[in-house]
């Protein structure tokens, strides 16, 4: 490994840093001229970076007893005891709990549910109205992941939770604090206590049966294992942050690349259409997950010293595994920075631990089946029913709890109207499709 970055390397960094505005950009800076296998240079803030296939695998399987999630940061704070920053018994005791309201089995139950809170947000659209996909699709994954894991249709609670929600989001996303722990931070005492509140609410509730109660559902399992008020919250709010803000992150990439790549995207309406199943659709949605997957890079401490074919980590050192650099490896994936839905088309022909949006092994993401069947379900009765045309405007992604389009994605929508065959944009534009309404 070398382990001093040239100040010429330092240079294009911080350039890459400016044009990117995103940490990313100096991050793919390093995996070009230093490899799979570095070391940030800030005071203070020195930790390892991996990626690769054979990084993942060992960080995931192979090695991962060496390695604890559990760190000393704005997440663990937040999310105190949930099941995403324990390690151990704890964490496979709590993930008993939890899986199996996310069982594949289950998919199909939710599929109703979530196309009625699809078009409950998508009813306020006015034709030509011009709305952020992002946030739409917040609201979309809110609502959802509400009624799934609490069997609570939390229409009305939106306004409540929205600024709560928000905050806790930016309360975990990298800034300032990881160069200086201590840090004050302004501003999200009382939003942080509001969420506390709300989740704690929910949990009286259940308790005195003062709701309708679905068996078998997420806070249901929590409560016949018998674990206490503040364990059950840490795990609400673990998976309500993570299970809503990554199909959030998702479902607003598909819409920026469709709005980017026009062509796909009248494939697409037309295949959505015709089919029941689109393949494209499963094309599209895995390709946007390779180039901006939500989870963009694993947080590990070194509790084992552990070796890397490149080199060392010492024991209590703090090491990073980037999904992102992983997933735009150009010695694995060709063309690897352009959307290429068809890679995906006849299957991958890539290294195992090469595609691993919802992270691999024993600790993969529990929602991952879920979250893929949510996106399908939405973006399917979307385009089966709305128009969509992108502004144009530039997007860039940023690091936050998840990897998100920013500034946002604004796109112009109408309700469809086909009229023999042809599908009529707002611009003008005809796309010749199979009516099946």
């Amino acid at each position: 490994m070398k382990q001093k970055i040239s100040k010429e390397l330092g240079r294009e960094a911080l350039t890459a840093l400016l044009q990117t505005r995103s940490p990313l950009g100096p991050l793919k800076v390093m995996a070009k001229h230093v490899g799979r296998f570095f070391q940030i240079p800030l005071p203070g803030f020195r930790p390892y970076v991996v990626h690769g296939h054979e990084a993942a695998r060992k960080v995931l399987v192979t090695d991962r007893d060496k390695l604890l999630w559990r760190n000393t940061d704005p997440v663990t704070d937040l999310l105190q005891r949930g099941i995403l920053i324990t390690d151990g018994e704890e964490h496979d005791h709590y993930r008993s709990l939890m899986e199996t309201p996310f069982h594949p089995s289950q998919l199909t139950h939710y599929t109703e549910m979530m196309i009625r809170q699809t078009e409950h947000v998508a009813s306020a659209w006015k034709d030509g109205e011009t709305v952020d996909m992002l946030v739409e699709s917040r609201k979309i994954a809110l609502l959802i992941i509400m009624q799934t894991l609490f069997s609570r249709d939390a229409r009305n609670d939106i306004p409540q939770i929205w600024k709560p929600i928000l905050k806790s989001i930016e309360y975990i996303s990298p800034g300032a604090w990881i160069l200086w722990r201590k840090i004050p931070r302004f501003g999200f005492r009382q939003p942080l206590r509001e969420l506390d509140d709300y989740l704690f609410g929910i949990i009286e509730e259940r308790r005195k049966g003062k709701e309708e109660i679905k068996k078998g559902d997420f806070l249901g399992h929590l409560i016949d294992a018998g674990l206490s008020d503040r364990i059950i919250r840490d795990q609400m709010v673990t998976m309500l942050i993570a299970g809503h803000d990554t199909s959030t992150a998702l479902l607003a990439w598909v819409f920026a690349m469709l709005g980017q790549h026009p062509d796909v995207h009248k494939k697409l309406v037309e295949e959505v259409d015709a089919l029941e199943k689109s393949p494209l659709l499963d094309q599209v949605i895995k390709e946007s997950l390779r180039l901006y997957p939500p989870i963009h890079i694993g947080n590990r401490r070194v509790a084992e010293k552990i070796e890397f074919a490149e080199g060392k980590i010492p024991a209590g050192e703090r090491m990073f595994y980037s999904i992102y650099l992983t997933h735009r490896d150009p010695e694995i994936w060709e063309n690897a920075e352009q959307f290429c839905p068809e890679r995906f088309a006849h299957g991958r022909k890539t290294p195992p631990m090469s595609y691993i949006p919802f992270g691999g092994g024993p600790r993969a993401c529990i929602g991952a089946a879920f979250g893929q069947a949510e996106a399908r379900v939405v973006l399917a009765h979307l385009l089966k029913h709305f128009t969509f045309e992108f502004t144009g405007h530039p997007i860039h992604p940023h690091m936050g709890a998840t990897l998100e389009p920013r500034p946002g994605v604004r796109m112009r929508v109408a309700r469809r109207a086909v009229e023999g065959g042809t599908l009529r944009l707002r611009s003008g534009q005809e796309w010749k499709v199979e009516s099946h309404q």
